[in-house]
Parts: C-alpha cells; structure tokens; sequence
C-alpha cells in the first residue's frame, strides 16, 4: 500500500491534492474527507482552533494506522495531512484520501483511520474564543507544552472538547 503523511503548519491545498491524485486502472473508487473547523465548540463560539502535537509519536502512530488499513482492506493508498498550529472557521485542518477497488471498502478504510487519528495520534486542539471586532493572532511559538511534555514522559493527556474530539 503507498502512503503519504504530512503533518504542517501550511494550510491545506485541497485542489492540488486531488490533482496529484494517481490510481491503478483496476480501482473504482477514491474517497476523499475533508475536515473542517467550524465556528463553535460544545456550546461556546470560536473563531479558530490551534493544533499542536507531539510530532515524531503522532507519526508513529499514524503509521501504526496504516499498517492496520493494510492487513485488513484491499487499499492501494492512503495520502493524509494534518494541520498544526492556528487553523481558522471553515478552514481544513484534517485531509484523506483513500483509493480501493470499491467504495465500500474505501469508505471503511477511511471511517477507520479518522476514528483511530482521534483515539491514538497525539494531536491536541485548543478552540480559540471568538473576539469581538479583533481577527484571530497566531500564538508564538512555544519551546514546548505540558501536553507534549506529558505525552514524551508516557502520560495521555485528554483533550478537553466535547466527547473528546
């Protein structure tokens, strides 16, 4: 299976992803998710959510995901970017695409690892409040955060949001 996993600051260029697409003639289908910061947050009103991340786990777990798809659905690939950082409303933080032989099994290859991404990979988000009359800032860059510092030292820290997400 070929995969393709970026994690960034950059925002995410749908359209050139799905240009870069490429597919073996014997594949029916190519699902694609795109997910997206909406402008609220359980109950209160936000204007952006900051991403951050203990990168080399996240990529390791990511690719623990892969393996998984791999062994269990005929994929011929998966391609996933996830944002970090300061990611505004209706902006994509989180981009899949899976290519299988039938959209069942796309579907389900995807549903799965967007399912475990939330469970395992050590992504956080922080909703940023929505500020009257002011745009969103992106913060400075921080040396490092208790999240990520708990996580490196064998802690789960749990995301704070609404049903965990």
């Amino acid at each position: 299976m070929k995969r393709e996993l970026t994690i960034t600051t950059e925002p995410i260029d749908e359209a050139a992803l799905t240009a870069r697409r490429r597919m073996s003639p014997n594949m029916g289908a190519a699902i694609y998710f795109a997910g997206v910061v909406r402008n609220h947050e359980g109950n209160d009103t936000i204007d952006a959510i900051d991403y951050e991340s203990f990168r080399e786990m996240a990529e390791h777990q990511f690719h623990k995901i892969f393996d998984h798809v791999e062994r269990n659905w005929p994929v011929e690939s998966v391609r996933l970017v996830h944002r970090l950082g300061v990611v505004k409303v209706n902006e994509p933080s989180l981009w899949v695409e899976v290519v299988a032989p039938h959209r069942g099994e796309a579907f389900t290859a995807c549903q799965y690892l967007i399912d475990e991404m939330k469970r395992l990979v050590p992504i956080w988000k922080k909703p940023l409040p929505k500020l009257q009359g002011q745009s969103v800032k992106t913060p400075k860059k921080r040396q490092g955060s208790r999240r990520v510092e708990a996580w490196a030292s064998g802690l789960r820290v749990r995301s704070r949001g609404p049903k965990g997400k």
